[in-house]
């Protein structure tokens, strides 16, 4: 079991954790257990040398705001807490296109963490995660 320490939520009780695409480019993504998919903002899938008109497709998601349209992407290797997963799809939105602004790039959502025990401490300020 590996253990990833995060800072204690902020006002907004959101728990923030390190991700990269292809072992290089870092981001932050927060962790959501209610979404059911991990979903990213394009900046950080185009950074990642993605090019955006390469979509799978595009799906209608429902979020807490209201239903929105989201594309479709395999990365070639996402990693977060320690789990690195090859040829994953994602959801990718234009944040800032859409005026959403915050401290982090997206969501890990819970088809990333399938297959993984994972745990939550709050008090100790941790995620640990069976590998």
């Amino acid at each position: 079991m590996k253990i990833f320490p995060f800072d204690l939520p902020t006002d907004e009780d959101v728990i923030i954790l390190n991700a990269s695409i292809e072992g290089k480019f870092k981001f932050r993504l927060a962790l959501d257990t209610a979404a059911t998919h991990t979903t990213i903002d394009s900046n950080v899938l185009y950074f990642s040398g993605y090019e955006l008109k390469n979509s799978k497709g595009e799906q209608e998601i429902e979020t807490s705001n209201g239903i929105i349209v989201v594309e479709t992407y395999d990365i070639e290797h996402l990693e977060c807490l320690g789990i690195i997963k090859p040829n994953f799809e994602v959801q990718v939105y234009d944040f800032l296109a859409h005026g959403i602004t915050s401290d982090y790039d997206g969501v890990i959502g819970l088809n990333f963490l399938r297959e993984h025990k994972f745990c939550i401490d709050i008090v100790k300020g941790e995620v640990s995660v069976d590998i």
